[in-house]
């Protein structure tokens, strides 16, 4: 019996030796999960499938494809992994049929070139080469005193880095331009009362306007302004209710019922952050008024996320980490910025996905 015992505890223990090392591999290979999509895209794969308007097969979408033909065969396996990570799926040709063929799924709606909130250009920019650089110095990183692994890998920070290359400052905004049309639409679907009542809005850091321009649509009442850096908004042309200011975030911004910052503090650490939150309290109490800010960020640890939103938000937490002084914050870390900035109350609506809709009171 005990030699009996011992073997079961030898094969149990062999079974969680390989399950380790297929949790490692996991880890290693996850990369190939983000480069298997950049693929899609550049050779369009989306856009092929869509234009098909039925389910394609493999022979379909290899003769519509781009490359060259001792590639053919490799398509099949570029499929495999991208339906098994759910970009794509596979589905019968007809009822009667046991061919299948290749179809869109609701993530990669978001990959085609004509959809209104194509992420498109946010996968571009996160996988850019650029980008992808500063994470082969995290370890150089937490052994050296810079704020960022940006900092390490370019030697400034990411912000002085897109004023020197406008490649990075294109598609930077590009992607940032690409989630504000996707949260846009949802805030002015969900939460239009946020924005009820209000006869002026700054939208700090709103780069070339893309936020502003769809509040203004929505409410024509509204006297909307962009303020950011000098050279983001200088060839800009506004409209009767839409202005764009050149300026500084951390010196002043333009005195306003409501200030709007979409994804702008998780880029800064707690002390710019508070600055931040400063001039902006300074702007909705001027002139004796009390008007509002509207944060649009992470609150994570909220506990209510399944494990892929959890992972995700942690995700971005850590890309804060490597190429900015930010962070993702939880809601002890978002009261305290309040509190320090000197504001009396605020109100947290999870409401946007990973995201969440934050009013700040003075």
């Amino acid at each position: 019996m005990e030699r009996l015992n011992h073997k079961w505890a030898g094969e149990e223990h062999s079974t969680q030796l390989l399950q380790a090392q297929a949790h490692i591999w996991n880890h290693i290979f996850s990369f190939i999960n983000s480069m298997t999509l950049k693929s899609a895209i550049e050779l369009g794969i989306p856009d092929i499938i869509k234009k098909h308007g039925r389910p394609i097969t493999l022979s379909e979408l290899t003769s519509a494809l781009p490359i060259h033909p001792t590639k053919i065969p490799s398509v099949y396996r570029l499929m495999r992994i991208l339906v098994h990570s759910g970009i794509f799926a596979k589905k019968k040709l007809t009822k009667l049929d046991e061919e299948e063929g290749y179809i869109l799924t609701d993530a990669s709606q978001l990959l085609l070139k004509d959809h209104p909130f194509s992420i498109t250009p946010f996968v571009m920019a996160m996988l850019n080469p650029i980008v992808t650089k500063p994470w082969h110095y995290m370890n150089t990183w937490f052994q050296n005193n810079d704020p960022a692994a940006f900092n390490t890998a370019y030697g400034m920070t990411f912000w002085d880095y897109s004023t020197q290359e406008p490649s990075l400052a294109n598609f930077f905004n590009d992607a940032m331009a690409s989630d504000t049309r996707l949260v846009t639409s949802v805030l002015l679907k969900e939460c239009k009362g946020v924005f009820e009542g209000l006869k002026s809005l700054v939208d700090v850091g709103g780069g070339t306007g893309t936020m502003a321009k769809a509040i203004v649509d929505a409410f024509p009442e509204i006297d909307c302004t962009v303020l950011d850096l000098p050279h983001v908004v200088a060839d800009l042309q506004g409209s009767k209710n839409l202005k764009y200011a050149g300026g500084d975030m951390f010196e002043a911004v333009p005195p306003a019922d409501a200030i709007i910052l979409k994804w702008i503090l998780h880029d800064w650490s707690d002390e710019d952050s508070v600055k931040i939150l400063e001039r902006c309290k300074e702007a909705i109490t001027s002139n004796k008024k009390k008007g509002k800010v509207i944060i649009i960020d992470m609150n994570v640890e909220n506990q209510k996320g399944d494990h892929e939103s959890i992972e995700t938000q942690l995700f971005f937490d850590t890309l804060m980490m490597m190429m900015t002084t930010g962070k993702e914050r939880n809601e002890k870390e978002w009261a305290q910025l309040f509190s320090d900035a000197g504001f009396s109350d605020y109100k947290i609506t999870p409401i946007l996905g990973l995201r969440s809709l934050i009013e700040v009171y003075p």
